[in-house]
């Protein structure tokens, strides 16, 4: 079956195994220097391993591979030990893989052994940090800028709801964002949004996946966009919207260039 799955640039790998603690399910080995994809069965194709890697040689690509089997990935989950077995069960529910959990969760009671307990503040190597509770401390800042005006030019902005012929998308230069973005770095409106057209979407909780990349390279393909700028979250869930916007510009056979920002949790450019 075709489906998601990672895939390593050996001429980028340097091996330093940073990727590993990532996955959980054990598809990842480092042999003669190199990260390895050692099963497709046990590759569940979200990428969390993805920005574990400083070096930018993991992606995800959608190809023939062997069907992902949950169970099968518990029988190599559970020789690794109790934190491996909680890493795994926090990577899905992170990802909202509702039905993969129920069935790992099933293999732990008919094996007889315990469900771990998990908690937002369980810092697991997941590569899954996106939901952890944060309380953000700021110095108390004047009002200075109440009143600066929007810079949104279209409507609608979710990607969702947005429709590919829409005549402000023609010659545009495009704004892609993850949702949390705009909230979490407060100068979005002057920084990234003056003269370009909005479009949002969240990687991790919308589950529209391949009718978003179909619908970006529906406006790539046709409406001579200019220019592409991402912005996106520091969390590894985030890196969705870069490789989203990569497919669907492979997919509509348009070479634009992207300028990717990425933002701290704490508001600031990385």
């Amino acid at each position: 079956m075709k489906r998601d799955i990672i895939t390593i640039d050996e001429d980028k790998c340097t091996g330093c195994g940073k990727c590993i603690p990532g996955c959980p399910e054990g598809a990842l080995q480092i042999i003669d220097g190199k990260a390895r994809l050692v099963s497709d069965l046990f590759c569940d194709g979200l990428g969390a391993c993805i920005n574990e890697c400083p070096h930018g040689a993991m992606s995800v690509e959608n190809r023939e591979a062997e069907v992902y089997d949950e169970k099968k990935v518990m029988i190599n989950v559970v020789k690794q030990g109790e934190n491996t077995i909680k890493a795994h069960l926090k990577h899905l529910k992170d990802h909202n893989q509702t039905e993969y959990f129920n069935q790992a969760v099933e293999f732990l009671k008919e094996n007889n052994m315990s469900v771990p307990e998990l908690s937002n503040k369980d810092n697991l190597p997941c590569g899954c940090p996106g939901n952890l509770t944060k309380k953000i401390e700021r110095e108390i800042r004047c009002a200075e800028n109440i009143n600066q005006k929007s810079n949104l030019e279209n409507w609608p902005i979710q990607l969702a709801l947005l429709n590919p012929n829409a005549p402000y998308l023609k010659n545009a230069e495009l704004l892609i964002s993850a949702d949390c973005a705009p909230f979490a770095y407060g100068n979005f409106h002057s920084k990234f949004l003056q003269n370009k057209v909005l479009i949002m979407f969240c990687p991790k909780l919308d589950s529209s996946i391949e009718q978003y990349i179909d619908k970006l390279s529906d406006i790539f393909k046709n409406q001579h966009i200019k220019s592409i700028t991402l912005v996106r979250m520091e969390v590894p869930c985030c890196g969705g919207v870069e490789k989203i916007v990569t497919r669907a510009l492979e997919q509509s056979g348009k070479n634009i260039i992207i300028k990717e920002y990425v933002i701290s949790i704490s508001g600031e450019i990385t």
